[in-house]
């Protein structure tokens, strides 16, 4: 069963290689930003110190070895040129070949080494990590604690959050990771490719701005929860031309998670959204959760107005708005939305 803790981290076939080429031609962008470490933007940019909720990182120089931790890092420094040499693992999303696919394509796609999986979280592998020899450990959305802050930045200068675990906003992240990497120029063109691909997506569905949308989760039967509009699938959602449902403005913030725990006694507020966004993580649960009487009585439940991620790796791309994430999502997505709005009553 996923605790809020964990949803914060969960986060038509395309390869995230072919979807990277779209994203920054989207932009205008050259081969620059796909160039080696050691490429193109002035040296000038370091040193560089970024600040953060646990303590600052000074980067002397263009760093080579990158390691990264929590989710979204990994996918911006791929698309910056920065193959990590090693990664924070994610089994729950990922795919047949142990690495969450567009990570797995767009490495491979481009010839390059496959980065080390190391465990994160409570159970941190820092000795994995001293192993690695880094230069820069990326983790500005992370859980990483002070102990693990303090243990890492004698490994390497540690980037971490600017303010709460799980909280920093996806273009705050590129902003940070190419700063990290002496890249800034090539990272706001990253930040403008992920703007225009949603909002040509939106604009191929304008009948989606005529319809509300509540994302909602749970945490077992009885329960019930509804991520803000701020939190990053959710703004995925509302980047595709979806409307959030004013209702949940109205809803409590649980510190630090950008989501709200209404309870299943409160599911009567959400009669007005047209479209319910989910997730279940096996069929069981989703069975156990869809025979509560308050969750079904949900109009867009009792509907079938649903897009409800069945696929750990879907569920997990969606869930993050990375360089990576959106063009593998996109594809996939729209199907499931289209699917739904017919539905709406």
């Amino acid at each position: 069963m996923l605790t809020l803790r964990s949803l914060r981290r969960h986060a038509v076939t395309a390869t995230a290689a072919t979807a990277l080429t779209l994203l920054l031609g989207a932009c205008g962008s050259s081969d620059d930003t796909t160039g080696s470490a050691d490429d193109k933007q002035p040296a000038a940019a370091f040193p560089v110190t970024i600040t953060s909720a646990l303590g600052d990182a000074v980067i002397t120089e263009r760093p080579e070895r990158v390691v990264t931790l929590g989710q979204g890092s990994t996918e911006t420094a791929i698309a910056l040129g920065n193959t990590p040499v090693g990664i924070e693992s994610y089994p729950w999303g990922s795919d047949e070949t142990g690495y969450l696919p567009w990570i797995h394509e767009a490495v491979t796609e481009k010839g390059g080494e496959l980065p080390k999986q190391f465990t994160g979280g409570e159970e941190l592998d820092i000795e994995a990590i001293v192993e690695l020899d880094p230069d820069v450990i990326l983790a500005p959305w992370s859980g990483i604690t002070q102990e693990q802050f303090d243990l890492l930045k004698d490994v390497a200068p540690t980037v971490a959050y600017p303010d709460l675990p799980w909280s920093t906003n996806w273009d705050q992240q590129i902003d940070t990771v190419a700063k990290a990497l002496g890249k800034p120029d090539d990272g706001q063109k990253l930040i403008s490719g992920i703007k225009k691909q949603l909002s040509d997506a939106a604009q191929s569905r304008p009948d989606y701005k005529n319809h509300t949308f509540s994302y909602i989760y749970t945490d077992g039967p009885g329960t019930l929860g509804v991520f803000l509009p701020t939190e990053q699938r959710a703004e995925m959602v509302a980047s595709l031309g979806l409307k959030p449902d004013p209702v949940v403005e109205t809803f409590k913030e649980t510190e630090g998670t950008d989501s709200a725990v209404i309870g299943l006694e409160n599911a009567d507020k959400l009669k007005d959204t047209d479209v319910v966004f989910t997730f279940y993580t096996d069929a069981k649960t989703r069975k156990e959760i869809e025979a509560q009487p308050l969750y079904a009585a949900i109009p867009a439940i009792k509907n079938g107005a649903v897009v409800a991620g069945d696929d750990n790796s879907f569920v997990t791309a969606s869930s993050m708005i990375n360089p990576l994430t959106v063009p593998w999502s996109i594809e996939r997505f729209l199907p499931l939305i289209d699917a739904a709005v017919a539905k709406v009553k």
